[in-house]
């Protein structure tokens, strides 16, 4: 244990610099990308033409029933077969962004056909048009229900961008193993990074919570005690 505690500190500066550069902002830039294609999708299949809602439905089939280190893997190291040569950061970022817009794309549908005809007829009747009723009606109270499940996905994204270290991307987990080859200390090396992985979440969940109780404040007597 003497010998760990040592190898620790010292990797925790290159652990944390990886984190910081590169395991943070894929998780921020593809949870940003992928919210915003997720809703779009979602509002295509609530309200658009039949032939554009077969092809959100085959995109949101596809990206679910596949795993996500094979979509990762299909564009790194199968669109050069086409001619097409990403860098690993580009592409890992494509392939986030792909997967966490099939997933988001579902809750929020979900969240807003969760809001109930009754608001959509108030907001025509006060001379509301389509966009202001979605942007000033709809979309506020779909977010209440969306947050919970959002928040749940953007923990899981911040674990699954381990898998970036596949495809040669030198984020925390990358990091961990680029060390290991040196040191020859695989435990103490994972060990460390998962404790790092633990910490974010941690944070994250902690916000999760403070933020649900704030909306909670809006809801019923379960949603405030829960």
């Amino acid at each position: 244990m003497a010998d760990w505690l040592p190898l620790m500190w010292s990797s925790l500066v290159p652990l944390l610099q990886a984190t910081v550069t590169f395991t943070i902002p894929l998780t921020l830039i593809t949870f940003t990308l992928g919210l915003a294609l997720g809703l779009l999708c979602a509002v295509i299949r609530l309200f658009g033409p039949r032939p554009l809602v077969w092809i959100v439905r085959f995109y949101v089939w596809v990206i679910r029933g596949t795993p996500l280190l094979v979509q990762l893997f299909l564009i790194f190291y199968g669109l050069p077969s086409l001619g097409i040569t990403l860098d690993a950061f580009v592409a890992g970022l494509i392939g986030f962004t792909l997967n966490v817009g099939a997933y988001t794309s579902e809750i929020l549908r979900a969240a807003l056909s969760s809001v109930s005809k009754g608001q959509w007829e108030a907001s025509y009747s006060i001379g509301m048009n389509w966009r202001q009723t979605m942007t000033r009606t709809i979309v506020p109270q779909a977010s209440r229900v969306a947050v919970p499940p959002l928040s749940n996905s953007f923990i899981s994204l911040v674990k699954d961008t381990s898998l970036a270290a596949a495809i040669t991307v030198p984020e925390l987990f990358q990091a961990a193993q680029r060390i290991v080859a040196t040191t020859y200390e695989p435990l103490v090396l994972y060990v460390e990074a998962a404790l790092i992985y633990l910490a974010l979440c941690s944070v994250l969940s902690a916000l999760q919570g403070r933020l649900e109780r704030r909306l909670g404040q809006y809801g019923g007597f379960l949603e405030e005690r829960t």
